[in-house]
């Protein structure tokens, strides 16, 4: 074993007996690349000087965190996937008096404003409860306040359309120099707050969970047992939503669930894992 990645089992060891937060199941090649990246950003040299101002600087570990997750996404990514959520989930969903939605890792917010959008449009927003968590605590700040960069926008616009979008995208926000700010109609039903996928447990019955690009930087073992944390949150007739670039084909957890777009990773729960849904 090289220094390098000697260093990084210390890093994880760091982090964990520290700071309690836990990476010793993150994707060894991604989070290598992460922690290098970290070196460069805080000019620390060698992973060893960043072990010792993790260990040393109480302040310090935010900034890790920050480097280490991923708060980047965008309004409607993957339109087509937000297309079939508006066209084959959410009209089931309409059928129940109060809907939960989680939306996990939910970095800046993007997504869960594109969900808003979806389900006011779809006149169920305001029985609806959208509980966005992540581990950042900067970006639910980020995400919280609903502020993007304006050059964002057109993209997004686009995005919106390709998903069915039935109004222009620009009515959902205000402009003013080169920042938009999201309507704060589209925070009204929803919670930010912090939650670890990594060591923390279920704390809702949802109808909904939208999980999108998190997983591909898990091992197996962890992808599992995440996918085993939805399932266990989800009533059953419930949906989970996944990123494009994974599945649950490989997962025990995958009994829990049946397919309803496979493609574009949306799945429902059923099985003996699932908890009944109730009206």
């Amino acid at each position: 074993m090289d220094v390098e990645d000697i260093e990084i089992q210390l890093f994880v060891r760091a982090m964990q007996l520290r700071h309690g937060h836990d990476f010793s199941e993150y994707a060894p090649a991604s989070l290598k690349r992460r922690v290098q990246q970290l070196v460069r950003t805080h000019d620390t040299g060698t992973i060893s000087e960043l072990n010792r101002r993790v260990l040393h600087e109480d302040g310090f570990v935010g900034s890790v965190i920050e480097g280490l997750s991923v708060p980047v996404s965008e309004m409607f990514r993957d339109p087509q996937v937000f297309r079939a959520l508006r066209e084959k989930v959410l009209p089931v969903l309409a059928s129940y008096p109060q809907i939960n939605i989680w939306q996990a890792g939910c970095a800046q917010g993007q997504e869960v404003y594109s969900l808003a959008i979806l389900l006011e449009e779809a006149g169920l927003y305001d029985r609806s409860r959208i509980y966005a968590t992540d581990f950042n605590d900067a970006a639910l700040a980020a995400a919280s306040d609903g502020i993007y960069a304006a050059r964002d926008a057109r993209d997004w616009s686009r995005n919106y359309l390709d998903a069915g979008g039935t109004v222009s995208f620009s009515d959902y926000y205000s402009a003013r120099y080169d920042f938009i700010k999201l309507d704060k109609r589209l925070r009204r039903n929803v919670t930010f707050f912090n939650h670890n996928l990594v060591t923390d447990v279920v704390f809702c019955e949802a109808h909904l969970i939208l999980c999108r690009n998190v997983l591909i930087y898990f091992n197996n073992a962890l992808q599992d047992r995440t996918l085993g944390l939805f399932r266990d949150s989800l009533v059953r007739g419930g949906f989970l939503c996944l990123g494009t670039r994974e599945n649950i084909d490989f997962s025990p957890a995958a009994g829990g669930f049946t397919d309803v777009d496979n493609a574009l990773r949306i799945y429902q729960a059923g099985g003996t894992g699932a908890r009944p849904l109730t009206r």
